[in-house]
């Protein structure tokens, strides 16, 4: 997880307030709430993981700009991201926007964008986290929904 936090704060603004091993005790703490939870395997723990460091971020930067009125934008740089064609220095606050319009219509690709750009993992490692979630898949249909998920996330987004 540390690893996790490290990667997601690498790409943050230089004057970010949060630390990595601050990221990691938050996440901690938000999945000890976490009720009736059957990891699957350590790639299901990521994934969740990931998501719940996603949200964390999301709302300090939010907080970050409402303290500022606007002014200290939170960047989240894209171009150390493996394949990803989406603009250098992305908001966050618009791509987790942009990710919460696209989750509406396409839950699973949406799902398949956090596991892979936010958690980090493998297109194996994401069809192994969503055949354990009921979902009928394999390896290629991941890489289509993620080929898919990165030009409409460019158009709603890197656009702007």
């Amino acid at each position: 997880m540390r690893q996790l936090a490290q990667r997601y704060l690498r790409n943050e603004r230089p004057d970010h307030t949060l630390q990595a091993t601050a990221l990691v005790n938050e996440t901690f703490l938000k999945l000890l709430g976490v009720q009736d939870m059957e990891w699957m395997s350590r790639a299901h723990f990521i994934g969740v993981a990931a998501r719940v460091m996603r949200h964390i971020l999301v709302d300090h930067a939010r907080q970050h700009i409402a303290e500022k009125r606007g002014g200290g934008i939170f960047k989240l740089p894209l171009s150390r991201a493996e394949r990803v064609p989406l603009p250098h220095d992305l908001n966050l606050v618009k791509l987790d926007e942009a990710l919460q319009r696209f989750t509406l219509e396409y839950p699973r690709q949406a799902r398949v964008v956090e596991l892979l750009f936010f958690g980090g993992l493998s297109t194996g490692e994401v069809a192994e986290i969503l055949i354990a979630g009921g979902v009928e898949t394999s390896q290629r249909p991941v890489e289509r929904d993620w080929k898919f998920s990165r030009a409409w996330l460019y158009k709603e987004v890197g656009n702007k």
